[in-house]
């Protein structure tokens, strides 16, 4: 799964919610518009609306969410200015004295109608009111990627809203950090827990546990690449030391010295030559009487001293 087809799926499962208390649709039009809303000022002072995002699960959860606050708004759709030419979504409602009642009930305005950097707290005061405020953040301005190089981002921008959102998840016990960058604003988490516990938090169930299934797979495929490393590894040692055992029996009894060894060492030295490349393990089951391996390798080691020294 890509990078972009995994957001995409979180996305699609959050935006699958409906919430059914005012409260949590609230904070969730909350999000959305500290994300990807902007406001906009037209003729004889009349104001507009917009929110902007990539996913057409995204527009229609927002359009749904507005119409339940009883805003009526409108989807509009348009293309990137961009070599991929993605097609994006724009909701757009007027400011007619129920979206602004709205809005400042969101915590979108004050009550002056300027526009909010962060919602008051109350906006989020409960815990479904956290978990409708950080679903609203990651639909409207959410990333995702891994499992290589897990990385969960929300965009912001200004830096309240990203220190808002970080707080909001610390309550729910999930860590998030803030960074400035030159367009926006993030608040982020790298940390497979901490991405785990926010999209918990917001309700992607299905992603939590697909991500846990594919950490599962990646942690038992990293074991078996370790464990067939290390196999490598040691066949490789045992191979060259069985090289450098064989070599100093063939020296040995090129110098006329095999003869002249010690029985236990001249069995050995003789199971080498005849087994050139079977484990110390299988050398100590030939020998009479049977020895351990280690017994074995020790008496080796003093034919390839005796070898090197003469």
């Amino acid at each position: 799964m890509t990078d972009g087809s995994l957001a995409e799926g979180v996305r699609s499962e959050l935006a699958a919610i409906a919430p059914t208390r005012r409260c949590d649709r609230l904070a969730e039009a909350s999000a959305l518009f500290h994300t990807a809303g902007t406001l906009h000022l037209r003729g004889r002072g009349a104001l507009g609306f917009h929110l902007d995002v990539a996913s057409s699960a995204v527009a229609r959860r927002a359009f749904a969410v507005l119409r339940e606050l009883r805003v009526e708004p409108e989807i509009r759709t348009y293309e990137q200015h961009a070599f991929e030419r993605e097609t994006r979504y724009q909701i757009h409602a007027d400011g007619t004295s129920q979206a602004l009642g709205v809005l400042e009930e969101a915590g979108v305005l004050d009550a002056g109608g300027r526009p909010l950097e962060r919602p008051p707290g109350r906006v989020v005061a409960r815990a479904c009111c956290r978990s409708a405020y950080l679903r609203g953040a990651f639909l409207g301005g959410g990333s995702l990627s891994g499992p290589q190089a897990p990385h969960l981002e929300v965009r912001f921008p200004t830096h309240a809203g990203a220190s808002f959102v970080r707080a909001v998840a610390s309550v729910e016990d999930v860590r998030l950090r803030v960074v400035d960058r030159a367009s926006h604003v993030a608040a982020y988490a790298k940390a497979w827990d901490a991405i785990e516990g926010y999209l918990a938090v917001a309700g992607a169930t299905e992603a939590v546990l697909a991500l846990e299934e594919r950490a599962v797979v990646a942690s038992a495929r990293a074991n078996a690449n370790r464990i067939a490393n290390a196999d490598h590894a040691n066949l490789v040692r045992q191979s060259a030391a069985a090289e450098r055992q064989l070599a100093a029996v063939r020296r040995l009894a090129a110098a006329g010295e095999l003869e002249r060894l010690a029985p236990a060492l001249r069995e050995v030295a003789e199971l080498r030559l005849r087994h050139p490349a079977v484990s110390l393990r299988e050398l100590a089951r030939r020998t009479d009487p049977v020895v351990t391996a280690a017994t074995v390798q020790r008496r080796l080691a003093h034919i390839v001293a005796l070898a090197d020294g003469s």
